[in-house]
């Protein structure tokens, strides 16, 4: 049981779940407010421009809503104005993220090409090359 537990302490501290752990907890503060964004500012400009109705919901014809509250008529009706919220958080988030994917992404070619200059020995000049040349052709007389 201690191993297990050794284990787990080792699993747990490590750099990637640690990060992932962050990412997380960002990542659901950033959806909250992203939310926000959508139920506060775009729904409201949505309803001004089309109507109440464009983010509302739809009754069924064939339930009854007299002497339901509104909670009721709510839970009874199709209410695609949530659900075009929700469409419209899922492509703000899709597009924050493919942001800062990108972003990252040419950062660490950045880094690669620095990596790469520095690894690649630079290019002789014209005097090396033909220093070289002279060289080998003096071995080639020597012989």
């Amino acid at each position: 049981m201690k191993k297990f537990i050794q284990e787990f302490k080792e699993f747990a501290l490590k750099g990637n779940v640690m990060d992932m752990a962050v990412g997380v907890i960002i990542g659901a503060a950033f959806g909250n407010i992203v939310t926000a964004l959508t139920d506060d500012f775009i729904n409201p400009l949505i309803a001004s421009i089309g109507g109440a109705e464009i983010a509302g919901k739809i009754k069924l014809p064939w339930v009854t809503y007299d002497g339901l509250d509104s909670e009721a008529v709510t839970a009874l009706c199709l209410n695609y104005g949530h659900f075009i919220t929700t469409i419209i958080n899922f492509l703000i988030m899709a597009f924050c993220i493919f942001l800062m994917v990108k972003a990252v992404n040419k950062l660490m070619s950045l880094g690669k090409k620095k990596k790469e200059e520095e690894a690649a020995p630079p290019e002789p000049t014209k005097e090396e090359l033909l220093l070289t040349e002279i060289r080998d052709l003096l071995k080639e007389q020597a012989k």
